[in-house]
């Protein structure tokens, strides 16, 4: 072992009830995501009227609207978790020792929660939501969606790195093969923003039926967003080559850990996504679909990051 290694090693670890509480925050911020696809699908997003961070202009609402209860719970909840988060950095920082690599990964995950909070402002204070079929809403849903994937990053790996008994430290840790990983990272990113836009698409320009859905895709006279709908299954499939790749390095067993078990999670999470998928089209993508299929995709993002970090961020000793 070398002596890198021996000094991280003495270092001592996070509490088991900081690690539990960082999984507990991510968990927490995946139930606000679906919370919030829920107020985007049943189109409660105007719930609240024009303000914000009050709604209608008040604390406390009276004789309430079901879209503004659905609309003042994401709101109340996305508070929530900008509070667990702050605690979730303050505890990392008073747990770790300088170098430690979950504290950049906390910092990140509350840069990327103010920006989840302005982009979730505009949102509201441009009228971008509802019914609204406006020219920037699906730049500022790809945009806000992209955020989101990259905040859920940031806590699955603050999480990860603070499980970890070595390799957590920024000098302990050696790069192994990181471009081709990245790659898969970014383009499962990707999939995730054309499928926000094609759950967009499905909201406002709904199907009667599963051949009006298809003619629709490939009809001049429909909405952009709808003719581009298969732009997310199509990158779907480019994005799975490159995780077959990561699966197949996922395999070998490591130096310093097995990741067979979490390859094999990932596996799994990706052929119940393919047939969500098919469900989705089929069915005519009802909420509750949305929603599930939006379960998974979270998951299987978060289950992916840590694999990759994993993969990427050994151990020196282990890595040589």
């Amino acid at each position: 072992m070398s002596a890198t290694a021996t000094r991280s090693a003495t270092k001592p670890l996070p509490s088991s009830a900081l690690k539990r509480f960082s999984w507990g925050v991510l968990v927490y911020f995946i139930a606000v995501i679906l919370w919030g696809a829920v107020t985007r699908a049943t189109g409660a997003g105007n719930g609240c009227g024009n303000h914000w961070p009050l709604c209608n202009g008040t604390v406390v609402q009276h004789s309430a609207s079901i879209d503004t209860i659905i609309e003042f719970t994401h709101r109340i909840t996305s508070g929530i978790s900008l509070f667990a988060l702050v605690a979730l950095l303050v505890w990392t920082f008073r747990a770790t020792t300088r170098g430690h690599m979950a504290r950049p990964a906390a910092v990140a995950a509350l840069v990327f929660t103010v920006i989840e909070a302005i982009l979730g402002a505009l949102l509201v204070k441009l009228g971008l939501t509802a019914q609204s079929q406006s020219p920037l809403r699906a730049p500022y849903l790809a945009l806000h969606f992209t955020n989101t994937l990259l905040l859920m990053a940031a806590l699955a790996f603050t999480a990860h790195m603070l499980c970890r008994t070595r390799g957590f430290m920024r000098n302990d840790i050696k790069l192994v093969a990181p471009a081709g990983a990245f790659a898969g990272v970014l383009m499962v990113l990707v999939v995730g923003v054309t499928g926000s836009l094609a759950a967009l698409g499905d909201t406002l320009f709904p199907a009667t039926s599963l051949g009006t859905a298809l003619s629709q895709d490939f009809s001049h006279s429909s909405a952009w967003l709808v003719r581009w709908r298969w732009t997310h299954p199509v990158v779907a499939f480019l994005a799975s080559v490159f995780l077959i790749w990561i699966l197949v390095r996922a395999a070998r067993r490591s130096a310093h850990w097995d990741n067979r078990k979490l390859s094999a999670l990932v596996l799994v999470l990706l052929a119940v996504q393919y047939v969500l998928g098919v469900l989705d089209v089929t069915l005519l993508a009802p909420v509750w679909l949305q929603i599930i299929h939006l379960l998974g995709a979270d998951v299987l993002w978060a289950a992916l990051v840590v694999l990759t970090a994993r993969l990427t961020l050994e151990p020196k000793e282990a890595a040589g």
